[in-house]
């Protein structure tokens, strides 16, 4: 089991520090829009977090998940093709819920009921660069090994 996350919007970096002392690193994505709380912003809420659900355990790299369910879909570019207007959640979904009232969690700046995830996303998808509807991006490979070392309740702070 891990301590925590720490997602860098400045960086484009996930370091997850495990309880060995050992910290490894994975590029992101986070919102094109930039940091923010607000409700239909676009951004990627910033502040203290824990994992409320990990979802996907088991299924192929590459699942579709749509409205967090796996579609009995697999991603590919002629998928991509035959449904261009969608925002591809792959692989697995670490959902976030925020901790700091006011801030992350409550009213119009509540980052579970926005919907924001760590998922996975298609691998021509660049990493490194803001390019996310709000959520944090991860390359499949890497978004599965992360997985594989979290649960619910793990921590995690989203910093500019």
């Amino acid at each position: 089991m891990s301590l925590w996350l720490r997602v860098s919007v400045k960086q484009q970096l996930l370091e997850l520090l495990c309880q060995d002392g050992v910290t490894c690193s994975y590029p992101v994505s986070t919102a094109l829009a930039g940091p923010g709380e607000a409700n239909g912003s676009g951004c990627t809420p910033r502040g203290r977090h824990y994992i409320r659900a990990c979802i996907g355990a088991g299924l192929p790299s590459g699942t579709v998940f749509v409205a967090r369910r796996p579609t009995g879909e697999i991603y590919s570019p002629e998928l991509a093709v035959q449904y261009p207007e969608r925002d591809w959640i792959l692989s697995r979904i670490l959902w976030l819920c925020g901790l700091e009232k006011g801030f992350n969690r409550g009213g119009d700046m509540d980052t579970q009921r926005r919907y924001i995830y760590i998922h996975g996303t298609p691998d021509s998808e660049p990493m490194g660069e803001p390019r996310s509807h709000g959520c944090i991006r991860m390359r499949n490979a890497d978004l599965i090994e992360l997985f594989d070392q979290v649960q619910p309740g793990t921590p995690v702070l989203i910093e500019e």
